[in-house]
């Protein structure tokens, strides 16, 4: 009765039964022959929900990893295209409709405008704006290592919102074992809602599912329409892609064949089957799942308690004969979803199976993501710790790409002398980090000294530094661009003259060559012009007098920024897409370790730089070691990062054996060996050694503990952060100073703040920041009437509106704020007065 209201009867039938096929469970199909499936569909969805209350079936977990798809970029571009392809169309019928009135031979091509879907596509990827309120969907590569990188390309994005606290769907789920890294999630708001794929996790690619029905149908299983009424009731129910298409018998059976046929081959591995039992629900069920984004796992098959995996299988793959497909062509290991490892027994290691196990896993570490997975001995930290250092990783220095020269990414850091981790795992050859190392190999003594370690800071060794330790380059690209303006003007790149509007002055342009652009190996600083270029000006209106040269072009050159400073490293001359001249200069800037740079352990032990100090004040060992860095021992009992602890005994024994400690998770050189190891090299077992005073000379009382830490340098460096203003730019509206490092902005004074000066009573200290450093101003008042009043220029005398003739006016120094909220009052039609009276 909800349809066409008021129409014919027939209409309203035809408009009811076009909704139905197209908009009602549009999944199953959307024409009138699927709506025999779709009535099946909508009883099994009541038969649930009555069962439910019933009591005789148990709730649907919506965090089980069975319930979730990942939606790659096949799926979502298929959305856009979708949306795009039905605009083109609606345009192509308006066009022709539109043509078809004037009535010359229509040509369907002229009524296409290819823009449309072209236009939706670049706007999409350019902005991650995917329509529907999702945003994000497309971000920047991460390029500041090569983990972050990788690590950006396996991270997904639940689209719960971050305001709510949706505490389920943030906690880690039993299923989540093996198909996303435990440790790998950012603190904060986003916490357990952007999760990382772990390392043995893969996509599943879609099937068909007609061929799985019919295959299903030949082995059994009744369809819905043909059941008898006696099967419907005992027999289980069969679910492809959570459909429901028939009843058979014994679901176990035919569940143990499926799997044999799809292990032998004859049927596609992406397939998964999955058979529930009665605790479940009312009665047996069967699902079989072939569509995209579920994410698997990959197990090896245990068959009568022994491992598929054999001796001959590993040489083949040794030799290069066989590769990873082929292990799974020959039914050696198979790849299982969530739904399917319900049915899974697995067994951690090889030792653990038995004869009722029915997989075993490969390696207990691909559970970990890429970041987790380089943590040398991350099984002895406590979790949070390693979640630290999987965020850290991503801010580490190293090379980030071998090509880094050719490259014009708009910011980049290199690290100079990058070191492979003496303490390595056994993932690290995996993902390419032995080839591009983000970290130095760093000699770590644990004392504190001077005070100058509190709170985490580090104490740097000077002759360390000078020889090399911690630098890094950055790089940042400056790019100006000859746009063509309406009217036929265009920019242009040259050597502004003096005279030309905005012309900044003569020592910034004197680096500039006669073509406009920056001489190479150039010093540069901030404000420095970089490119020279002069544009037409914003609006005709500007030059109405016309002048013999035309109009007058205003400089709008590209400078360095002012905080930075640098040396011109490269220039790019090349054409934008739209075939306008593109220039871009990137500018160098060496970095040498300094106090307050960020440096962190693999263990989620951050800190800045303390105090350099030179090598003679340093403390040494009795083989006259000097240490390279000197961590304050508080920094460990709270933290329980027990992992450094031996990380900085492996490097101790590796950099004195001369050959590399693995230190995977799980799977490791024990701390037992490393001791014996260290015993047999003739040092203590503790890792402790006799320290002497680099000041006195004395000897320390106490033995010191040191060893070898791979050690990264962050990304973030005082040269970036430092930040201070007297006078500068202030905002146009209220007159206060701007906010923020990058516009020379002010640091505010706050609310707090000013509760503090208060309860201090610093009266002319607290009028001082409020008032006249901020945005004092002069405001003048007629006395007789209480309103604004103001000085004319012309008459040479102060004016009020109201008054004219009797007014009374005085000068008051308020914050312009106010000035400005009594102007604001005065528009919402509410007349603020003023009552002066004479100071006492």
């Amino acid at each position: 009765n909800r349809v066409a209201h008021g129409q014919v009867e027939e209409y309203r039938v035809q408009k009811a039964e076009a909704a139905l096929d197209k908009n009602f469970l549009p999944h199953i199909g959307r024409t009138d022959q699927s709506r025999k499936d779709k009535a099946f569909f909508l009883g099994e969805m009541a038969s649930r929900a009555i069962e439910l209350q019933l009591g005789r079936r148990k709730t649907d977990d919506k965090d089980h990893f069975k319930n979730k798809r990942l939606r790659l970029a096949g799926p979502l571009l298929a959305d856009l295209f979708r949306v795009a392809f039905r605009n083109l169309t609606r345009d192509i019928k308006y066009q022709l409709e539109r043509i078809g009135v004037k009535g010359p031979i229509i040509t369907v091509s002229v009524a296409v405008r290819p823009g449309i879907v072209t236009e939706r596509f670049q706007h999409a990827l350019a902005t991650g704006n995917w329509g529907r309120g999702r945003v994000g969907v497309t971000q920047l590569l991460d390029r500041t290592n090569h983990i972050s990188t990788l690590s950006h390309l396996r991270r997904l994005q639940s689209p719960l919102s971050r305001s709510q606290p949706n505490f389920e769907a943030r906690d880690l789920h039993a299923t989540h074992w093996g198909r996303l890294c435990p440790n790998e999630t950012p603190e904060g708001s986003n916490c357990g809602l952007v999760k990382n794929l772990a390392l043995s996790a893969c996509i599943s690619v879609g099937i068909n599912p007609e061929k799985i029905k019919q295959l299903l149908f030949s082995s059994g299983v009744a369809p819905v329409l043909e059941a008898s009424e006696n099967l419907r009731l005992s027999g289980a129910k069969v679910f492809v892609d959570g459909n429901i298409v028939g009843y058979c018998d014994s679901p176990q059976e035919l569940a143990r064949e499926f799997r044999e046929k799809r292990r032998r081959g004859e049927i596609s591995t992406e397939v998964n089957v999955a058979y529930f039992s009665k605790t479940q629900g009312e009665r047996e069920e069967l699902y079989v799942n072939c569509d995209e984004g579920r994410v698997r796992r990959p197990l090896i098959i245990v068959e009568n308690g022994t491992p598929k995996l054999q001796r001959e299988h590993l040489d083949k793959i040794s030799s290069g004969e066989w590769s990873w497909e082929d292990l799974v062509k020959n039914g050696i290991v198979e790849y299982l979803d969530a739904e399917e490892e319900e049915n899974a027994y697995v067994a951690l290691t090889p030792e653990e199976v038995s004869p009722e196990r029915t997989h075993v896993e490969i390696a207990t570490y691909t559970t970990l993501g890429i970041c987790s997975s380089t943590i040398p001995y991350a099984e002895h930290n406590q979790s949070p710790r390693n979640s630290y250092q999987a965020a850290m990783a991503k801010q580490a220095l190293g090379i980030y790409a071998t090509n880094f020269q050719q490259r014009v990414d708009s910011r980049s850091h290199i690290l100079h002398y990058p070191q492979v981790p003496i303490v390595e795992t056994a993932l690290m050859a995996t993902m390419g980090y032995k080839l591009r190392p983000s970290g130095q190999n760093y000699v770590v003594a644990v004392l504190s000294f001077e005070g100058y370690n509190m709170e985490d800071a580090l104490v740097f060794n000077k002759a360390s530094i000078e020889r090399g330790l911690g630098r890094s380059t950055f790089f940042r690209i400056y790019e100006a661009e000859c746009r063509q303006y309406l009217g036929g003007l265009k920019d242009k790149f040259t050597l502004p003259e003096a005279g030309t509007r905005g012309y900044r002055g003569e020592q910034y342009y004197r680096l500039l060559e006669p073509d406009g652009i920056i001489g190479l190996e150039a010093g540069v600083a901030g404000g420095d012009v970089l490119i020279g270029r002069i544009s037409p000006p914003r609006f005709l209106e500007e030059y109405k007098e016309f002048e013999v040269k035309g109009p007058s072009m205003r400089d709008t050159s590209v400078d360095m920024r002012p905080s930075e400073t640098g040396i011109v490293d490269a220039v790019f001359i090349t054409e934008s897409g739209e075939g306008s001249k593109l220039v871009k200069v990137r500018v160098r800037d060496q970095r040498v370790p300094e106090l307050g740079d960020k440096f962190a352990s693999r263990h989620g032990q951050k800190g800045v730089i303390g105090l350099i100090v030179p090598q003679e004040d340093m403390p040494f060992t009795e083989d006259g070691i000097v240490p390279d860095v000197i961590v304050n021992p508080h920094a460990i009992p709270s933290r329980m990062t027990v992992g450094q602890f031996i990380e900085s005994l492996a490097g101790k024994v590796a950099s004195m054996r001369g050959k590399p400690v693995d230190g995977t998770p799980f799977s490791n050189e024990t701390p037992r060996e490393l001791r014996k190891a260290l015993v047999k090299l003739g040092f203590s077992n503790t890792g402790s050694e006799v320290f002497y005073s680099g000041v006195t000379g004395q000897k320390f009382v106490a033995d010191v503990y040191v060893g070898v830490i791979h050690y990264q340098k962050l990304h973030h460096m005082v040269a970036d952060k430092i930040h201070a203003r007297a006078r500068g730019q202030v905002q146009m509206l209220t007159r206060q100073p701007t906010e923020g490092r990058a516009r020379g902005g002010g640091l505010r004074f706050g609310e707090m703040e000013r509760d503090c000066l208060i309860g201090h009573g610093a009266a002319m200290l607290l009028r001082d920041r409020l008032l006249e450093e901020s945005d004092k101003y002069t405001l003048y008042i007629c006395e007789t009437c209480g309103h604004i009043a103001y000085f004319d220029m012309k008459q040479r005398k102060y004016v009020c509106k109201l008054c004219e003739d009797k007014a009374k006016i005085s000068p008051v120094i308020v914050s312009y704020a106010f000035k400005l909220l009594l102007q604001e009052l005065m528009s919402l039609c509410i007349s603020p007065k003023l009552k002066l009276k004479e100071k006492a």
